[in-house]
């Protein structure tokens, strides 16, 4: 098979040409890899050398990258301007104020354009045929040099089929949709402001340790509606920076047309969602924020698209391709979606240029991506248990296909946006997913630790507190791959979702809503609940990665799970809401969880332990329950059994010197018990304990944490 046959749908017969001359070489996908040097592999050996056999693997990938970076720069120059399609496609206002409307449509027989501009006349205008499936149309200014089509009204693409059929579709490249109130279709409109938000503050710099508040627009409020950006803007910002977060993952912003999705049924990917507001009014929360020094990434979706026609990609054109493969191949079976056909030259000029949008338009600073599992693999990881073999994570069964373009877009964005942070949300493990692409790798800054949370939930679920399994809780938090960055987590917002419990709610349940007064004796419940929250949450982000995600509310022990409206509950916005004011009682315990998050965040920001190497766990006992470890020079130390207290437990250390005390999980204003004396001294001793070569001894109550600094240690990093 002559290579690139499947690589390109020829956009310029520049390429086409480029594409024969490949073609001529002879060479099959069988030789790829053969002779392509990876600049620095060796890096990536020297870190994994079990990584050696599948050598040609990562050549093979590598150089279908090369390819596709050459077909770039010879038929588009380069991908920076082929990135930029947005500017050129769907619609563009011209400096003489004329349009200039711009589709891919490869299956159509004709298009055309109505809207309000028209009085909605189906056949008055009509795009004219190009090369390649691409349609356009130019409409010029009014007599008095104003645009055809006025700011906010509305349009629709009409797509006559080689069989026959009318159909009304909203451009793919739309920058804006809404919906009526009582409507089901969403409407494309015509974004073209007068005077177009303009941003103030510069992006800022990328941080050394990355603490993450994932939040969803949407239910930013306690009040039982859906939530503004302005809302987020004024109301919710300011909480985040109170709490010590420096960047924000903004779930469920690209449009989706089922609110209860969560934002990952994507209709409009170029549009930001209309429920919450403007496009104006999101680029000012993302400016806000930077004002405040917090990054914002977007959760993006480009593992899969809304299987709806009439306001989504599906059968753009009438076929049951275009953006995607053609069934089976071109559906998710579980998701009940469609899936992307990366090695489509269109599809990788809309994918790619919806990144540069995001970076450019709204000045996002990086992107979580969803679903990747479902992207790497044919199977899309359905049936699958990864075991950690690695022949799992080469072979027949990997999509070389979308592999090579999530290199690419990791490729393009840290190219053009050195800061630029993106995180992967991959279960398999796949080797290699976040070293660079010039090591052979995928390119990724972070990966999420998903096996994290679930391991918290499985042990609330099943264990009593004296059969917790110390060391596979250690082994848990630290199961990483070396020279890899992981976001490690305590629950996901999945787990929040009716059907799951958070984890306040698995550990308190309905005694949240009887039992949270300070005004009141703790019960059992309340005080195992208090406790076992916030040593979770800090074991999590001293021992489980490079970097720490909460999702918005868990910090302080959101009472209610998150359900949102639909048929099944008759539409109600009851419980798809966050109770902040919650928090703003001076006597529910609420605060005391808040008060604690924020300074576990603010003890990070000083002493940087997510920025350095991984922990030296000491100690793990499986009798005491303790856990000890050592990280940044800061000493954690965790005793986990519920009614036993240590008086004088030795625990060792590697610096030496004078160690305080500098959290306290104990401590009563984080509704603790207040047992330990925070001037005192702890001195080491200078014999090796633990691996370690110096030791402390310190009284660690039942059911606390405590974190201690070398008084004798310049933090700064």
């Amino acid at each position: 098979m002559p290579v690139l046959c499947s690589l390109a749908v020829s956009p310029s017969g520049r390429l086409a040409a480029v594409g024969a001359r490949l073609a001529w070489s002879g060479e099959t996908m069988a030789d790829l890899g053969d002779n392509v040097t990876i600049p620095e592999f060796s890096c990536l050996l020297q870190m994994d050398p079990y990584l050696k056999p599948y050598e040609k693997d990562f050549r093979r990938r590598y150089e279908l990258l090369q390819k596709q970076l050459f077909l770039l720069e010879e038929a588009e120059g380069g991908f920076d301007q082929f990135t930029r399609s947005y500017n050129t496609f769907g619609v563009q206002r011209r400096p003489d104020n004329s349009l200039y409307f711009k589709e891919w449509a490869p299956a159509a027989e004709a298009l055309f354009l109505t809207g309000d501009f028209n009085g909605w006349d189906k056949f008055s205008h009509r795009y004219t045929k190009k090369e390649f499936g691409k349609w356009e149309l130019i409409l010029p200014p009014k007599h008095d040099n104003s645009p055809a089509v006025d700011h906010n009204s509305k349009l629709k693409v009409v797509v006559h089929t080689k069989e026959g059929q009318r159909l009304y579709r909203i451009s793919p490249w739309a920058k804006y949709v809404t919906k009526e109130e009582k409507a089901i279709i969403y409407d494309w409109v015509h974004w073209d402001p007068p005077q177009p938000y303009m941003h103030i503050h510069p992006r800022p710099r990328k941080p050394t340790s990355l603490r993450i508040y994932e939040a969803h627009v949407g239910i930013g409020s306690p009040e039982g509606k859906i939530a503004s950006y302005n809302n987020f803007t004024t109301n919710v910002l300011p909480r985040i920076k109170d709490l010590g977060y420096n960047c924000i993952q903004l779930m469920a912003i690209m449009e989706h047309a089922y609110y209860a999705s969560f934002g990952y049924q994507i209709t409009s990917f170029f549009a930001a969602s209309s429920r919450y507001g403007t496009p104006d009014e999101l680029k000012q929360l993302i400016d806000v924020a930077h004002s405040m020094g917090i990054l914002v990434l977007l959760d993006v979706v480009h593992s899969h698209a809304s299987k709806n026609t009439e306001d989504g990609l599906n059968r753009f054109d009438g076929s049951d391709s275009c953006f995607f493969h053609s069934p089976p191949r071109g559906e998710h079976s579980l998701w009940d979606s469609r899936l992307f056909n990366y090695s489509s030259w269109e599809v990788l000029r809309f994918l790619l240029s919806n990144l540069r949008w995001w970076m450019e338009e709204y000045r996002f600073d990086g992107f979580r991506f969803d679903g990747i599992t479902s992207m790497l693999y044919h199977h899309h990881g359905i049936g699958t248990g990864f075991t950690g073999d690695y022949s799992e994570y080469f072979g027949l069964q990997v999509d070389e296909d979308s592999l090579v373009y999530l290199m690419l877009a990791n490729h393009v964005l840290h190219t053009l946006y050195p800061d630029c942070i993106t995180v992967a949300e991959d279960v398999s493990g796949m080797p290699a997913l976040c070293r660079k692409v010039e090591e052979g790798g995928l390119g990724f800054d972070y990966r999420l630790a998903m096996a994290v949370p679930d391991k918290w939930i499985q042990i609330l679920k099943e264990l009593k507190d004296e059969e917790w399994n110390i060391g596979n809780i250690v082994h848990t938090l630290t199961n990483r791959r070396y020279g890899e960055k992981c976001i490690a987590y305590a629950e996901s917002h999945d787990q929040a979702l009716v059907g799951d419990k958070s984890l306040a709610f698995w550990l308190m349940d309905k005694e949240m809503y009887t039992n949270m007064s300070c005004l009141i004796p703790m019960t059992a419940i309340i005080d195992r609940g208090m406790q076992l929250h916030k040593m979770i949450r800090l074991i999590t982000h001293g021992l489980g990665g490079e970097g720490y995600l909460n999702f918005m509310g868990n910090e302080f022990g959101h009472p209610e799970w998150l359900d949102f409206p639909r048929e099944g509950n008759n539409q109600s916005y009851h419980y798809a809401r966050r109770q902040f004011n919650l928090v703003d009682m001076d006597y529910l315990r609420y605060r005391q969880l808040y008060a604690f998050d924020r300074d576990m965040n603010r003890t990070e920001d000083k002493y940087g332990w997510l920025a350095a190497p991984p922990a030296f766990v000491s100690a793990k006992h499986e009798e005491d329950k303790v856990i000890v470890f050592d990280r940044a020079n800061v000493l954690f130390i965790f005793n986990f059994h519920p009614n036993k207290s240590f008086q004088d437990y030795r625990v060792a250390v590697e610096a030496p010197g004078k160690y305080k005390i500098k959290l306290d999980s104990d401590a009563v204003q984080y509704g603790g018990h207040g047992r330990l004396d925070h001037n005192t001294e702890f001195f080491t001793n200078p014999e090796p304990f633990n691996g370690r070569s110096n030791s402390i001894k310190v009284y660690i109550p039942c059911r606390t944490a405590i974190v201690l600094a070398n008084e004798e240690i310049d933090y700064c990093y």
